[in-house]
């Protein structure tokens, strides 16, 4: 397994890391939420910039980029541009999409850009090779608002997103009974003990799914996510709590 290492953050062994999304609206929301993130248990911080009001232009975003930067010093910056294919606030075609993932890589900003693995094998392959030569490291990403898919297919997503270069696969599901649960832990075990040569994101979502964001160590998903103030996604805990948990169950192992 390689691991991950961005900045002083080393995702892929120990306690899964906590990443915290930021969701503001304007510039000013963005700066003050990563702002109050200062004394949290964070380890990485995700700007979701699909929420921000003026996110296609350029000087503007690559401005909050710059802000957030310096205004988390060593704490890794993840940046995400969530389309509403897959939850997120904007529609925006591929090309856009493409240019502000490797503008905000070339901008020396950010430490991770999120891409989503399905947009298109190619561009997938262009945005991954760019964020490389920039030093960037690259979370593809699957999200699923409507079911669990079956665990063949589940690990057939991640094992794809591992061979278009991603640093870190992830997949987000979305269960419909217990037992989707225990399907996504099942392809999380498999992915990460049979195929995975690097670290891997798993999660259930809604409060169905929750445990899935709390015993990644245990099933091998190397990184969850928690909520300081909005939270992105159905399911996200409170990060101290999040934190709690984490910390007691890798105590118990």
């Amino acid at each position: 397994m390689t691991v991950v290492k961005v900045r002083n953050t080393v995702i892929g062994e120990g306690i899964p890391k906590i990443c915290v999304p930021v969701v503001g609206v304007s510039r000013e929301d963005i700066l003050e939420q990563a702002a109050g993130l200062k004394g949290l248990p964070v380890d990485l911080v995700e700007w979701r910039t699909d929420w921000f009001e003026s996110v296609l232009d350029r000087e503007k975003l690559l401005g909050v980029l710059k802000e957030l930067r310096e205004l988390l010093e060593d704490t890794p910056l993840l940046m995400t541009f969530r389309t509403s294919k897959e939850g997120g606030e904007k529609e925006i075609d591929p090309e856009t999409y493409a240019r502000i993932n490797m503008e905000a890589a070339r901008s020396g900003y950010v430490d991770l850009i999120d891409v989503e693995a399905f947009t298109g094998d190619e561009i997938v392959a262009h945005i991954i090779e760019e964020a490389h030569k920039a030093g960037v490291k690259v979370v593809a990403s699957n999200h699923d608002f409507d079911k669990t898919p079956g665990k063949e297919d589940i690990v057939g997503r991640l094992r794809k997103m591992q061979e278009l270069g991603a640093d870190i696969p992830k997949i987000a599901v979305m269960p419909r009974s217990k037992k989707d649960v225990l399907t996504l832990l099942a392809a999380t075990e498999e992915m990460s003990s049979k195929y995975a040569d690097r670290p891997i994101i798993t999660m259930s979502m809604a409060g169905t799914g929750v445990i899935s964001r709390l015993c990644g160590e245990v099933f091998g998903s190397a990184l969850t996510f928690g909520a300081a103030a909005k939270a992105s996604a159905p399911g996200q805990m409170g990060v101290e709590e999040l934190n709690t948990v984490l910390k007691l169950l890798h105590m118990a192992l």
